[in-house]
């Protein structure tokens, strides 16, 4: 069964070919749906979109510029219709302890993270109100609810946390309109960002907090999603549902 048959997905941050954005715009595709992926690099995020495809399109977007959210749904209504998924993936990392975390820094991380999710849920909700109904997944992280201890500094945290909240907020005040909101919480996710940055003992600690003995895969978090995205959730909203093993079992 597809559970994403005749749906529109834009997918952001998507074009790392490891990455938990190409891993979820992959299994929408595989599910039915015609999928945008918007990455800062516009010709990978061209190339990513060809991996899932024909029918598929990838564009350039800088998710902290609202302008460029809005010329991006644009683009993507003129080529695929309207937009029924927007999983809000964009992100970086720094691994920072906090007094050396320098404004830029901060800026960075928070923009990039945290106001991208906001301009980008800005962009598609005034269509999703109009027909009525629409799904966000927004992409935050252990680190939001475990004051990091894995690999992003203390801005990190706080962007991801940000996240939380706007999308509890975003639920609370779209679910009349039929429009549902929820975050996912990856734990530690073999992915290109944590790639090479992790030394064999530091691996073996992580490892030891996590019951159920592996790090995550992408696919795990894209699975997540795709159950957020569809019919099969169609009574959760404002949730934010933890992919990590039971690393935060309390």
């Amino acid at each position: 069964m597809k559970l994403l048959e005749g749906r529109i997905a834009i997918v952001t941050g998507a074009a790392s070919a490891r990455g938990l954005g190409k891993a979820t715009a992959q299994l929408f595709a595989e599910h039915g749906a015609r999928v945008a992926i918007l990455d800062l690099d516009g010709a990978a995020a061209a190339v990513a979109a060809a991996d899932l495809g024909t029918g598929h399109i990838g564009l350039a977007c800088d998710v902290t510029d609202r302008a460029a959210c809005d010329g991006a749904l644009q683009s993507v209504q003129d080529d695929l219709g309207p937009v029924d998924i927007l999983v809000n993936n964009a992100g970086i990392t720094q691994p920072l302890k906090i007094m050396d975390i320098a404004p830029e820094n901060y800026e960075a991380v928070l923009d990039v993270n945290l106001r991208g999710t906001l301009y980008m849920s800005q962009a598609v909700i005034p269509q999703m109100r109009a027909r009525g109904r629409g799904s966000i997944v927004n992409i935050s992280s252990v680190s939001a609810q475990r004051g990091g201890g894995i690999f992003g500094g203390p801005h990190y945290s706080a962007a991801k946390a940000g996240i939380l909240g706007l999308t509890k907020a975003m639920a609370r005040e779209l679910a009349p309109a039929g429009v549902r909101c929820n975050a996912v919480c990856p734990g530690f996710i073999a992915t290109d960002i944590t790639a090479g940055k992790l030394t064999e003992e530091m691996k073996a600690a992580i490892l030891d907090g996590i019951p159920m003995g592996r790090a995550g895969e992408a696919s795990d978090v894209a699975g997540c999603c795709l159950f957020l995205a569809s019919d099969l959730s169609a009574y959760v909203t404002g949730s934010e549902v933890d992919v990590n093993g039971g690393s935060l079992i309390h």
